[in-house]
């Protein structure tokens, strides 16, 4: 059965226009890319919303792969998008790709990072090992029932590469340069996955998701305060319950509600988050010893 390596997807968020007019030189200019010997499909991961410069159009595509929308039969286009990115290059098609990696920007100060969603062991060799050449942080993303249906999770492995500060609709170099820097390392540590030459760091530092926090609302719902100046900017920093949070039109603090410990917050004030009613999403720093089964997996799946 004919297939390829690394699906690439860009424009997921058709305001997200980076990863897409990297999608499209390539297509042009395959050169540009250094893909490590590996065969990719490079596709804009939702054309319709891309030429409106909007994030989607009926819903957002990085939501549709539960099952329940991929079988429903609706005409919304990012349902039908989505059925048809797996029709054509899911596990399941006639030219399957064994691994999907997302190019996303953000308009928070994430700086370059990975996302993961779960534990896949072959996800956490990628993980483990892009960190361990780049020094990535990497955000785990799980147990979020209002967060589910992510592009990648339904191919055998995926990440997102995730690059901010940047606005929406706007193209940056500095974060086209940083995100074919972490593409190209992708594929470089896939290809060395399949030669069975990848190397093993000791350990995989992780941001693991325990919850998001809305801005403060009032009686009639409507926003309250704004992240404080003190928090914003201040991706992948601890955060320690009573530390200044939101800030009042009248200039008054509200501190961070923590009972104990700390939180590293993730997405502080990402604009496509106000819609789903996050002012940042809280992390815990944990550091994984490097299990040579996930290094197993990765080379399994490779070769």
């Amino acid at each position: 059965m004919a297939g390829c390596d690394v699906l690439v997807v860009g424009g997921t968020h058709g305001n997200e226009v980076n990863g897409a007019w990297l999608v499209d030189q390539w297509r042009e200019q395959p050169a540009l890319l250094d893909t490590a010997g590996l065969s990719l499909a490079l596709e804009i991961g939702n054309p319709e919303a891309r030429a409106v410069n909007r994030r989607y159009i009926d819903r957002d595509l990085n939501r549709c792969f539960t099952p329940d929308l991929l079988n429903q039969r609706g005409q919304e286009v990012e349902r039908k998008r989505a059925r048809q990115l797996l029709a054509v290059h899911g596990p399941e098609s006639a030219t399957p790709c064994r691994v999907a990696l997302d190019l996303h920007s953000t308009t928070a100060a994430m700086g370059n990072c990975l996302v993961v969603y779960g534990r896949r062991p072959a996800d956490l060799a990628l993980a483990a090992r892009v960190q361990g050449a780049l020094g990535l942080p990497v955000y785990l993303h799980e147990a979020d029932a209002a967060q589910t249906g992510f592009l990648v999770e339904q191919w055998p492995c995926g990440l997102v590469i995730e690059v901010g500060p940047v606005p929406q609709g706007v193209l940056d170099a500095r974060v086209v340069r940083q995100t074919r820097i972490a593409l190209e390392t992708c594929l470089q540590q896939l290809a060395a996955a399949r030669a069975g030459r990848g190397r093993d760091p000791h350990s995989l530092v992780v941001h693991r998701h325990i919850g998001s926090v809305d801005l403060p609302r009032d009686q009639r719902n409507r926003l309250a305060a704004m992240v404080h100046p003190q928090l914003q900017g201040q991706d992948w920093q601890p955060l320690r319950g009573g530390a200044a949070a939101f800030e009042l039109p009248c200039g008054e603090t509200v501190p961070f509600a923590l009972d104990r410990g700390e939180a590293w917050p993730v997405f502080i004030n990402e604009a496509a988050y106000a819609e789903k009613r996050i002012a940042f999403s809280m992390t815990r720093r944990e550091v994984w010893p490097f299990d040579s089964s996930w290094g197993r997996a990765l080379a399994q799946l490779m070769t």
